[in-house]
């Protein structure tokens, strides 16, 4: 039986899958990067080539009739091929020049990478770079990204990660909240004073406790997961919270509170797909960042 042109055609299947993840063709053409009319003629060819209604149309947009439904393991079977065909063909470019995608915490992004960036370009200009500031886990398998900066240790088998330093972390206010509050001398007097923690991210609380410290999230009268907020937020002077040592020295109006705490340190991970590492132009930009982190 021959096989309808149309069915040949990735572009559609892709926007059919765009379509069932959004469930909007306005979302789904943001998400692809073309036009709202385009998306729908194509997902209108692929229901004409396979001569089935893929999805049901109401007020909120798009969703998958049974038919459609019934499609999408085959689906999500082609757009794992393409991507595994994307990838392995970017891991033969043999070039040193190009673009190379780096993901980073947006705290990273902002106080850690741009001199680190810096360099790379004056290093490597042939070398375009581009910088994804995010607190969520890019997927590296999928090319969101060739290279991450992260403070864990990726466990996905196709990963490499690298270790490359670790930052030591510390007790800071601003200068502004202490004149007001005073200047706590031990631990203990931390508890009568303003605490910045997380919201949902236990971590601030897990290390307190394996201190010997068990407090509640409630004892922190801010609380913020996002960590250029939470810096702001210190800065500002709204109470006491924990810092990289390297960034908060930096700012005269923050000053580190010397309470004896032996602090646990952040380890930064380079990561990136063992495909994508024997890229040259990769390779080069994932030596220099580990050269110019190591550095701090």
């Amino acid at each position: 039986m021959d096989i309808p042109p149309e069915l040949k055609d990735w572009s559609l299947v892709r926007s059919f899958l765009a379509v069932a993840d959004t469930g909007s063709l306005s979302a789904a053409a943001r998400e692809l990067g073309c036009s709202q009319p385009t998306l729908g003629r194509q997902v209108q060819a692929l229901e004409r080539a396979l001569g089935m209604e893929l999805f049901t149309r109401h007020a909120r947009g798009f969703a998958l009739s049974d038919a459609g439904a019934g499609l999408m393991p085959m689906a999500r079977q082609m757009q794992d091929a393409m991507q595994a065909i994307t990838l392995a063909a970017a891991g033969q470019s043999t070039q040193l020049e190009g673009t190379v995608r780096i993901t980073a915490s947006v705290f990273a992004s902002h106080h850690l990478l741009p001199p680190v960036l810096a360099h790379i370009r004056e290093a490597e200009p042939a070398i375009q770079l581009e910088l994804l500031p995010s607190d969520t886990s890019e997927n590296l398998l999928f090319r969101e990204a060739d290279i991450a900066l992260r403070m864990y240790r990726p466990t996905q088998l196709d990963l490499v990660a690298r270790h490359v330093t670790d930052l030591e972390l510390g007790v800071f206010a601003a200068r502004r909240y202490l004149d007001r509050r005073g200047r706590p001398a031990t631990p203990e007097d931390l508890l009568r004073h303003d605490l910045i923690g997380y919201d949902r991210n236990d971590l601030i609380l897990r290390g307190m406790a394996e201190m010997g410290w068990p407090v509640q999230r409630e004892d922190f009268v801010i609380r913020c997961d996002n960590q250029a907020t939470y810096w702001e937020l210190l800065r500002a002077g709204c109470g006491i919270g924990f810092s990289q040592i390297g960034v908060a020295r930096a700012d005269p109006d923050v000053e580190q509170l010397d309470l004896g705490l032996d602090l646990p340190v952040l380890p930064v991970w380079l990561t990136t797909h063992q495909v994508m590492r024997q890229t040259p132009r990769v390779r080069r930009v994932w030596d220099l960042l580990a050269e110019g982190l190591s550095r701090g």
